[in-house]
């Protein structure tokens, strides 16, 4: 061993000679180095405020990595697919109770809205024929009488019925967030730290679900709680990714259409909230041939029995092209007067306060019929008399000038159920 290194190794004992803890100091920075990261929280994971969060200790049944990319293969199409911000923040939020909208939904834009549309139509549904007098005693004031407590049992009974119905009449689930429960991600799905989180209930008896929404429907109703997407997901797990693979045709084998920056609701997620099928098709019943009349390889599903809410659909663009697709009895005559509009794409709820107008021929001749957009910029429900027994409403449109100020998206969409109808807005501008 050279001078020098004997040098420098007797410098060093005199230097740790007189400085011991300098020794000790580097011992426990090297302890600290080796070891592992402190394990991040779930609060600094997950964008889901805690309140919002049920403890483990409540029940259910964890998700499971497989039922997780059985959910994003059916809603979206690919594991590495996460719902867009306008989903996220999409959720079951009433407008101010007591008030000219109190039984009304928040539903300004976005793909979720389909849904929020199909839920404010279940809520009409339950306030004006479920929970009130099945007679024809009822009037758009009854709306407006609606308190906070009313809002959230409406809202937990229009949730728990097409739940009900996707699982068959004899069973449902239904699913939150937990707040200590995660699943890590793999290399073969994309972390949304919101799924991974999720607890399944499942109930066999229809008033149980209601009740257990009710308790915990902070969850569907606040900002943060992703409550549509929750909802989404109670639906699938209770009509069961079996059965969805069933309802669907091999050309629709998920359930959103994906489009720049957003992603919409297809016909047959629609059907499913409605019917609790998940059918494509708005025909009555099962359709065995093709168009040119051969027999087909698979018969197609379309809408088996009555809803009780119903569907009407016109498209402006789908009309010029001759595509526009005829909406079967089974939807258009619901066994309440509630409808889901499609509306050039877009979403909206018609409704009468009038049960009869669905069983007594004379009750249609003249009626009111009422509208609700959705949208924050409507400020009163929109009132409309439908007369089907006066001239023919073409005899009374302009000649010339823009197509849809001589004939509103929403007319031709109520003519759809009632052709030829006379249509008067009643002060009101017409929606176009």
């Amino acid at each position: 061993m050279s001078d020098r290194r004997l040098d420098y190794i007797e410098l060093l004992w005199q230097e740790v000679s007189r400085n011991p803890h300098r020794l000790l100091d580097v011992e426990k920075e090297e302890e600290q180095e080796e070891a592992p990261p402190p394990r991040r929280t779930l609060q600094a994971l997950c964008s889901i405020p805690r309140r919002l969060a049920i403890s483990a200790g409540l029940g259910g049944t964890p998700v499971t990595p497989q039922l997780i990319e059985s959910l994003r293969r059916i809603l979206l199409g690919g594991n590495f697919r996460v719902f867009d911000y306008e989903w996220r923040k999409a959720v079951f939020h009433f407008r101010e109770p007591n008030s000219e909208f109190a039984y009304a939904l928040k539903a300004d834009g976005g793909g979720a809205r389909a849904i929020q549309m199909v839920v404010q139509a279940r809520i009409i549904k339950h306030l004006l024929f479920t929970q009130q007098s099945t007679s024809d005693g009822q009037t758009l004031h009854s709306l407006t009488e609606v308190g906070r407590r009313e809002q959230d049992r409406a809202l937990a009974a229009a949730l728990s019925d097409s739940l009900w119905l996707a699982g068959q009449e004899a069973s449902a689930t239904v699913t939150l967030v937990t707040e200590d429960y995660c699943i890590t991600s793999h290399l073969d799905n994309k972390l949304d730290t919101f799924t991974e989180r999720l607890q399944l209930f499942t109930f066999s008896e229809k008033d149980a679900i209601t009740n257990f929404i009710l308790d915990h429907i902070q969850c569907f109703q606040e900002e943060g709680s992703h409550g549509v997407i929750l909802f989404l997901y109670s639906l699938i797990c209770s009509r069961t990714i079996e059965r969805l693979r069933q309802d669907l045709d091999s050309p629709t084998s998920y359930l959103l259409h994906l489009s720049p920056g957003s992603s919409a609701c297809r016909q047959a997620l629609l059907n499913l909230l409605l019917t609790g099928r998940a059918s494509p098709h708005l025909f009555n019943g099962m359709r065995h041939f093709g168009q040119d009349g051969l027999p087909l390889q698979r018969p197609l599903q379309g809408v088996l029995s009555r809803s009780d809410v119903g569907y009407l659909r016109w498209s402006r663009e789908e009309m010029e092209r001759g595509a526009l697709p005829q909406v079967g009895s089974m939807l258009k005559t619901p066994r309440f007067p509630v409808w889901v509009c499609s509306i050039n794409s877009s979403c909206s709820v018609l409704f009468s306060a009038t049960r009869s107008l669905l069983s007594d021929w004379r009750a249609e001749h003249l009626f009111q019929l009422y509208y609700y957009c959705g949208q924050s910029s409507q400020t009163a429900t929109a009132r409309l008399t439908v007369d089907t027994h006066s001239h023919h409403w073409e005899a009374s449109s302009r000649d010339g000038g823009d197509p849809e100020k001589r004939f509103p998206s929403l007319e031709m969409t109520i003519r759809t159920k009632w052709d030829g109808a006379v249509i008067a807005w009643n002060g009101t501008s017409p929606f176009y």
